[in-house]
């Protein structure tokens, strides 16, 4: 059996204790480990078994034996640590969002393009959940007719801010905290798999209603927002498969995402309505139903996959979808002699880089909407803007420097 590369993992939150136990199950060694200091680097590499562990990022990037990076730790270190690996020739997985904002996003996209041999992904991993690999198929077999009139999203979920280490990034929506982040930006990428359409124009509001929690309080307040709804119009395809027809204007989506531990227990809906009928996946299973005919259940997740850390900020959807898209990445690396080569069929669906960028835009189009409480354009940068200039990242450094 060929030898899979070896993994360094950028993190110590909940989902390197899930992702981890799962590498190894797939025959993956997980050599290194960075954390944001000593003792936090040190604590979880004895607790997951893992040789080395540091809080300096070169000295992972530059093992030997490290050839594919995980980079999961706090989105202003995203950039950073991407543009680096692929550099230094590593493949690498960044987790969503793709940096803080799209000049960071623009910069991975160059480092990706310079380094075209090299995997480099972002973990939008719905996109292999198999409820929503099915749903694509169904659109592309014209379940719901030629034509898509109408796409609702609905997600509830608990609290995503970490409450464990007090005041940190998930509390501040430029470190890259709150739910239009971590979760509108799956729904985003999510939208475009499945219809293969892009977002022209957006309106937003977006809120932050729990401004303190248990462990934040005083001086400190929550920034980061618990409460999102928007409406999309997707025009432009990003590919030869193109849901519209005609002379009809462009495809209508409405999404409401919720974030509070007062909210219940998780739930997500998706529907997409059409000239011939409706699809719908709630949870891990996909229904639909033609015009005149009854309900059908077209997928049925009844694989028995439970959260080992127990905790709703990685609901089940969303692990299921990373896990899947592991195994996959263990395809692709598996198909080929070489340990560091790979071969792209296993991973065609993942989010790329460029994925990454257009997500950012999107939600940076919601921001600017939620402010000026009007529809905004999408604009895709093509170049980047001054650091000094950048809003975001001035920020983000302040905060790095008095935390």
């Amino acid at each position: 059996m060929k030898m899979l590369p070896g993994i360094g993992v950028f993190g110590t939150g909940s989902v390197v204790r899930i992702i981890v136990p799962f590498l190894r199950a797939k025959g993956f060694v997980v050599v290194a480990i960075w954390g944001r200091t000593p003792a936090s680097a040190q604590n979880i590499a004895k607790e997951l078994s893992i040789p080395f562990y540091t809080s300096k990022v070169d000295e992972v990037l530059l093992r030997k034996d490290v050839d594919l990076i995980f980079v999961l730790c706090s989105p202003h270190l995203h950039a950073q640590i991407s543009v680096k690996a692929l550099g230094i020739g590593k493949h690498v997985l960044c987790d969503r969002p793709a940096g803080i904002c799209q000049n960071d996003a623009l910069k991975m996209v160059k480092a990706s393009q310079y380094y075209p041999s090299l995997i480099s992904i972002v973990n939008h991993s719905l996109r292999f959940l198999p409820a929503f690999t099915m749903m694509r198929k169904c659109l592309r077999d014209n379940y719901v007719g030629k034509r898509i009139d109408l796409c609702d999203v609905r997600i509830r979920i608990s609290s995503l801010i970490d409450e464990t280490e007090g005041y940190d990034w998930t509390c501040d929506e430029r470190m890259g905290g709150g739910i239009l982040t971590l979760v509108g930006s799956h729904v985003i990428d999510l939208l475009s798999f499945l219809t293969g359409l892009r977002a022209t124009r957006v309106h937003g509001v977006i809120r932050t209603f729990e401004s303190e929690t248990a462990r934040v309080q005083g001086i400190r307040r929550v920034t980061a927002p618990d409460f999102a709804t928007f409406q999309l119009e997707l025009g432009g395809p990003i590919n030869d498969y193109n849901l519209l027809t005609g002379d009809r204007p462009p495809l209508l989506v409405t999404v409401q995402l919720m974030s509070s531990n007062q909210a219940g227990a998780f739930n997500q809906e998706l529907v997409i309505t059409g000239e011939a009928g409706a699809l719908w996946v709630k949870g891990g299973d996909l229904h639909g139903r033609r015009n005149n005919a009854k309900e059908e259940c077209l997928y049925l997740d009844v694989e028995d996959l439970e959260n080992p850390t127990g905790n709703e900020s990685l609901p089940r959807p969303y692990m299921k979808g990373l896990l899947k898209m592991v195994g996959a990445l263990r395809e692709a690396f598996q198909s080929v002699e070489d340990r560091r080569g790979w071969v792209k069929e296993p991973v065609a669906d993942a989010a790329t880089f460029q994925d990454g960028q257009y997500v950012q835009a999107v939600m940076e189009a919601l921001r600017k909407s939620s402010r000026h409480m009007s529809w905004e354009r999408v604009i895709l940068a093509d170049e980047e803007e001054q650091d000094l200039n950048n809003p975001l990242l001035t920020r983000a450094a302040a905060m790095l420097r008095h935390p």
